[in-house]
């Protein structure tokens, strides 16, 4: 079953009844960074241009105060000793830095994401030059030594100018797996053309098939059929052996694969086809994939995305289909959009509504109904929307924006002042001009006065309507408030009206008996491109 868990993914690793002990065959996690740095959402407008209107996602900062309970709790109740006694260590360096605050946070989930894994599991750790060098520590003492595979270095743009240093231009990506015998499958990226000039320069005139001369020889000498003179060159003599048998190399011969030599005494050598080469095998420094660009059709806007190509390739090099694949940051979900694509089952973590409202998007755009999965941790009924508003008012307010497909507001990017705005819905009135709706949202008691602030802040922002969300049902006198409030006109929808305030509440909303009267919305969301039935896929390799 594939899921999508919403909430502190410490938390749900910590679930033994979701996350048994050696239940996931990979894990891929692009942690925050420890970059001190605020990461906004970009919108699009209806050209499909990166709206200049953000919404803050997560701000990757950290200090000890926040840390410090989280440091102490797994001090006292980690199994492993040895992490222990790395964290202490790393404390008497790092003391109450914002470094050490960030490996609090981190220590515990890879822990957690150690024991999840399979015998022949692996973990990818995506990261920069911020915080590499420790968690490679880190990792070192959960994993073992024996068990990092690889330092992988993604480059992650062309060109920077810093004046100081080194221009910094990678990502580096930690690959360590649980044992020595796990998962792998070798991936191939196709040969550059002046790797096929150098080495690939004949071509076979009766086919127009190229091709490169190859050793048929290899050092040493052999006993056997392999040491024998074969067509008269002996190349025992020259200390060397046959690669292959006398058997093989007549069959090769019939097959025209042999390149004999113009000169006496020289020794014949191996036709290798490019056309049969699976290409190069991968290397542990990634140039072939670029990052996403402002103007990609996959970007989402999202901070941090990172190119599907990236993740499907490490998806298929570390798994096989229908394993388990985990990201525990999944953020905009390109690790569960590539799992879905190359027929693996996943499960995604995610603290903010936000980007389980953007993953469930993406994967209705790009599979339709195909893609089947269980949510978790999200409302689905009147009870569970009541006690999300009692623990968060914020994340509540952003699942409730999402019942609507609202846009968050982006006023001040954050939790402060909002003037009124919760979030937005877009319409066109005429073929230049957009219309907006406000939406407010509340979480709490509602009463007559909320109608009429709503319809102040509409008209002193000039919105075309409002529309108020409610946990609890509006009384008889605010449902009067706001029929009183009249209607608007829409021209280029065939001059049909409709409310100039909407009450709506979350229990009608999730039954379906309730729903947005207003002209057709623009998606302020970037949309997911359609990947193609499994079955296309296939011909398509």
């Amino acid at each position: 079953m594939n899921r999508l868990l919403f909430g502190d993914n410490l938390d749900w690793l910590r679930k033994r009844e979701i996350f048994p002990d050696a239940s996931v065959d990979l894990v891929y996690l692009d942690p925050p960074f420890n970059s001190n740095a605020d990461y906004n959402v970009l919108f699009r407008e209806a050209s499909g241009e990166a709206s200049q209107a953000q919404f803050h996602a997560f701000t990757d900062t950290w200090n000890w105060a926040d840390a410090k309970q989280t440091y102490d709790a797994f001090l006292d109740n980690c199994p492993n000793t040895a992490v222990v006694d790395m964290m202490q260590s790393l404390y008497c360096f790092l003391r109450a830095s914002p470094m050490m605050a960030y490996l609090a946070m981190m220590a515990p989930r890879l822990v957690e994401l150690h024991r999840v894994l399979k015998p022949t599991g692996s973990l990818y750790l995506h990261c920069d030059a911020t915080a590499s060098r420790y968690l490679g520590i880190l990792l070192d003492g959960i994993f073992g030594t024996k068990n990092f595979q690889n330092e992988i270095v993604w480059k992650r743009t062309s060109a920077r100018s810093d004046s100081h240093r080194w221009n910094h231009i990678h990502d580096t990506i930690l690959f360590f797996s649980k044992s020595e015998r796990f998962t792998w499958n070798r991936q191939y990226t196709p040969y550059d053309e002046t790797y096929t000039a150098k080495f690939y320069q004949h071509v076979e005139p009766a086919t127009g098939r190229r091709y490169a001369s190859d050793n048929l020889t290899a050092a040493g000498t052999r006993e056997g059929s392999s040491g024998k003179p074969w067509h008269g060159i002996n190349v025992k003599r020259k200390g060397i052996h046959w690669k292959y048998t006398i058997e093989k190399l007549e069959e090769l011969d019939k097959e025209g694969r042999i390149i004999w030599p113009d000169k006496q005494g020289g020794v014949p050598r191996y036709k290798r086809y490019l056309d049969e080469m699976s290409g190069l095998a991968v290397q542990s420094m990634i140039t072939d994939i670029s990052p996403l660009s402002a103007q990609s059709a996959e970007k989402l806007g999202y901070p941090t995305q990172k190119p599907q190509a990236l993740l499907e390739r490490i998806i298929a090099a570390s798994s096989n289909k229908g394993d388990i694949v985990l990201d525990p940051f999944c953020g905009c979900g390109t690790t569960i959009h590539a799992a879905q694509k190359l027929g693996r089952q996943w499960i995604g973590i995610d603290v903010t509504y936000l980007a389980i409202n953007l993953i469930k998007r993406r994967l209705k755009d790009a599979f339709g109904d195909d893609a089947q999965f269980e949510e978790r941790g999200q409302p689905t009924d009147f009870g569970s929307a009541k006690e999300l508003a009692g623990l968060d008012k914020w994340q509540f307010q952003q699942w409730a924006l999402s019942l609507i497909d609202a846009r968050p507001r982006v006023e001040g990017g954050g939790k402060g002042a909002d003037r009124g705005v919760d979030g937005a819905l877009y319409f066109y009135e005429s073929k230049d001009k957009r219309e907006k709706i406000l939406v407010q949202v509340k979480g709490g008691g509602v009463q007559r006065n909320d109608v009429a602030t709503l319809l102040g802040d509409v008209n002193n922002q000039k919105f075309a309507a409002g529309i108020l969300i409610t946990l609890e049902k509006p009384s008889k006198p605010m449902r009067v408030e706001a029929a009183e409030a009249g209607r608007y006109t829409s021209k280029l929808w065939h001059d049909k009206d409709y409310p100039k305030i909407q009450l709506l509440t979350i229990e009608g909303l999730l039954n379906g008996t309730e729903r947005v009267e207003a002209p057709p919305q623009l998606n302020p969301f970037a949309k997911a491109q359609r990947e193609a039935k499994p079955e296309k896929q296939q011909e398509m390799l």
